[in-house]
């Protein structure tokens, strides 16, 4: 049995991004797709005193391109990116124990495409902060063929799927049946449900970066993203370090 997720890669994602990678044997990052502009692919949101705030990578993306081929045009982003999460949460319990990995990836070293930094970090967040063991690939590698749907079924084909993993978002295109005739099993992700924590700045939103989360509850946010389902209890409050 082997279940695989497929989802082009955001930056800095929300919490149930990272819920869908730790429920599959492996994640496919979805990034030879059209790029859309004014999406999650490079833009994505922090609380700061004023209410959740934009975070917006500047890019050269239009609708012509795939999301691995958009640039990264003006370095300038990253340490202003650094400066807004640092002023927003250096104040939360948790921020000095991811500060000093964050801050060399925003200062110390220069991101050019959209799809390496996106890749990275997600990669980074889930190994190092939330220790997710799924592995990670690139649809590239498969050269997968086809449109939408029957793109998806022959990318997990050359995967070697069992069980596929979707978004609720899918579910205006995807035909169940195609699924079954293939042998794949198909589930959809529920995004309800997610326990609230001690946030900065209220009122609480869910709909923002996982910095968010780590920063506010560090080791305990594996159990805000999906311990909670199989242990309801109040989660550990371990000491900030």
């Amino acid at each position: 049995m082997k279940s695989v997720a497929i989802l082009q890669s955001n930056y800095l994602p929300w919490k149930g991004y990272f819920d869908i990678i730790h429920s599959v044997d492996l994640f496919v990052f979805y990034d030879d797709v059209q790029y859309t502009r004014r999406d999650w692919r490079n833009r994505n949101r922090i609380k700061t005193l004023r209410g959740a705030e934009w975070l917006t990578v500047p890019t050269d993306g239009d609708q012509d391109k795939r999301i691995c081929d958009v640039r990264l045009t003006d370095p300038r982003w990253q340490a202003k990116h650094w400066k807004s999460i640092e002023q927003s949460y250096s104040k939360a319990p948790f921020f000095r124990s991811f500060r000093a990995t964050l801050e060399e990836f925003y200062l110390g070293e220069r991101w050019d495409h959209l799809s390496d930094l996106n890749q990275h970090l997600i990669m980074m967040i889930s190994r190092e902060m939330l220790g997710i063991r799924s592995e990670f690939a690139d649809s590239r590698v498969y050269a997968a063929t086809g449109s939408k749907q029957e793109r998806i079924l022959d990318l997990l084909g050359r995967c070697e799927a069992t069980s596929y993993l979707s978004g609720p978002a899918a579910r205006d295109y995807i035909d169940d049946s195609r699924f079954a005739e293939r042998g794949i099993e198909l589930h959809w992700q529920d995004y309800g449900g997610y326990p609230e924590y001690a946030q900065l700045y209220p009122p609480f939103v869910h709909g923002v970066t996982i910095l968010d989360l780590l920063f506010n509850v560090g080791p305990a946010a594996p159990w805000y993203i999906w311990g909670w389902r199989s242990d309801p209890r109040n989660p550990p409050g371990p000491a900030p370090v």
